[in-house]
């Protein structure tokens, strides 16, 4: 039976975060080490995010929004506004340092932010690679569109396509909208799998769950039905 894992809240830098990952019941699905759900939170003019410059090392870091701009900055000298259905893929191997705040125009009005972001873990043999940062626009990235169901392939390998982002062991990320009654098949069965649902309910199993539950997924838990209009993320990957 797929089990739901419960979030714990934290505050970043003025931002809620909601953290599933790592679990004690589970500390890892495939290569993601860290799950955390950002917001959904609003801010009157002249305050918001102010993560300030920190590091990292040995991982991947996966920056997805729904609502909202987060501006990135890095050692490497990266400097730009991530926007909902682009990808920020900033992996920092031997050693990066980032921070995570909103530009002029954004602080200087009401606004609001949600999204995800997820850590990703790297090879043993990768850990101290080079560090590097990858901006993907919505546009450049896979899509399928059937019968009342759209897919965005977000990272990895997926129903025969491939993301552009660059990643290190096999993985998926899956942003999924469908309507009431749509089948989504599990892409890679083998592979560790769990679904976050953003709005509506899903059925895996018989089983029915409801908006911002992480549902990991047993081995034979083949496909998700939507019980509702809905909106959820699929990710997994090769067990590590």
């Amino acid at each position: 039976m797929a089990k739901v894992l419960k979030a714990k809240e934290h505050d970043i830098g003025g931002l809620n975060v909601k953290r599933v990952l790592p679990h004690q019941e589970k500390r890892m699905v495939g290569p993601f080490v860290f799950f955390d759900q950002m917001g959904p939170n609003s801010f009157p003019a002249g305050q918001g995010i102010n993560v300030r410059p920190h590091p990292h090392i040995g991982l991947s870091t996966l920056t997805y929004l729904f609502d909202g701009s987060i501006l990135h900055r890095d050692s490497l000298g990266n400097n730009l506004e991530i926007r909902p259905g682009d990808v920020n893929w900033m992996t920092s191997g031997k050693g990066i340092t980032h921070s995570e705040r909103e530009s002029f125009e954004v602080r200087a009005n009401p606004h609001s932010i949600s999204g995800l972001q997820c850590w990703v873990a790297l090879p043993e043999a990768m850990a101290e690679i080079e560090p590097s940062f990858n901006h993907v626009k919505k546009n450049q990235l896979p899509h399928i569109t059937h019968e009342g169901v759209m897919m965005r392939l977000v990272v990895g390998e997926a129903y025969g396509l491939s993301s552009p982002v660059k990643t290190y062991s096999p993985m998926f990320y899956i942003d999924v909208v469908a309507s009431k009654g749509s089948v989504i098949k599990r892409p890679h069965p083998e592979q560790e799998t769990a679904i976050f649902t953003i709005c509506g309910e899903v059925t895996v199993n018989g089983e029915t769950f409801g908006t911002n539950e992480f549902i990991l997924l047993e081995p034979g838990d083949s496909e998700i039905t939507l019980a509702s209009d809905g909106r959820f993320i699929m990710l997994g990957g090769d067990k590590f």
